[in-house]
């Protein structure tokens, strides 16, 4: 295969994946907590040689070397529901799972029909004691102070977990804006819990869109000059038949 269409064809790749990034981007939109990934491109050279062996000039393969997280804040949007809690500035909220533990910016809370503090998937949210919160049916007018602690009309149940990580870039993304990672977490002392708030993706769906429009005209730019070198191939060969 030519060299100009192996060039294309890794080009071509590269953006199949990076279209896959901006539509998964834009389906979290409406995700709370929702953190947007991006690609890594670098230039990859590869010396050519002539018929004759000699080096003449070196050639250029696009090559995506990995993805990254904006990890910067979302929007904080007033919800009026005591339960829905957002974390101002760097921190992440601690749910437990099957698995092991999850970390997530995505406040949105209830209670469960035992009475305990859950997401929106049903799993529990961890005090900083590493244990889940319940609430009995008397305990009304639950109040989350700006450090984290939750109380109700009969007094303090405990301490929100809120954590942090030496590399936030390493957390794995999981469902419902969750992350994992085999990092071990360091506790904020003081964080910044903000109630009846949620805190929202930090995807802007203007500029992914945009990015999308690009990557499909780019798409089909490098598509169309495969099609064309492919054509430029047969007429050479077809060409050389009848020569012969």
């Amino acid at each position: 295969m030519e060299t100009s269409t192996l060039i294309a064809l890794s080009r071509q790749g590269g953006l199949r994946r990076q279209m896959d990034i901006v539509a998964n981007n834009l389906a979290n939109m409406n995700t709370s907590g929702f953190k947007g990934e991006k690609m890594m491109f670098v230039e990859h050279l590869v010396r050519s040689r002539g018929d004759d062996g000699q080096v003449r000039t070196k050639l250029a393969f696009a090559r995506d070397i990995a993805t990254f997280r904006d990890v910067t804040e979302g929007p904080l949007e007033k919800t009026g529901n005591p339960l829905d809690m957002a974390v101002s500035g760097e921190g992440f909220f601690v749910i437990k799972g099957e698995q092991g533990n999850s970390y997530t910016r995505n406040g949105r809370f209830k209670l469960d029909d035992g009475g305990q503090l859950v997401n929106q998937s049903g799993q529990p949210v961890l005090s900083n004691a590493g244990q889940p919160f319940f609430f009995a049916p008397e305990d009304t007018d639950i109040s989350v102070a700006k450090d984290g602690t939750i109380s109700t009309v009969n007094g303090e149940l405990g301490k929100l977990s809120i954590v942090k990580f030496e590399r936030p870039q390493a957390l794995k993304p999981n469902a419902a804006g969750q992350f994992t990672t085999r990092e071990l977490p360091t506790d904020i002392e003081a964080p910044n819990v903000a109630q009846g708030v949620l805190e929202g993706s930090n995807v802007l769906p203007i500029i992914e869109m945009a990015s999308m429009i690009q990557v499909h005209r780019t798409y089909e730019g490098v598509k169309n000059f495969i099609e064309k070198e492919d054509d430029r191939i047969k007429q050479m060969i077809r060409g050389m038949g009848e020569a012969a």
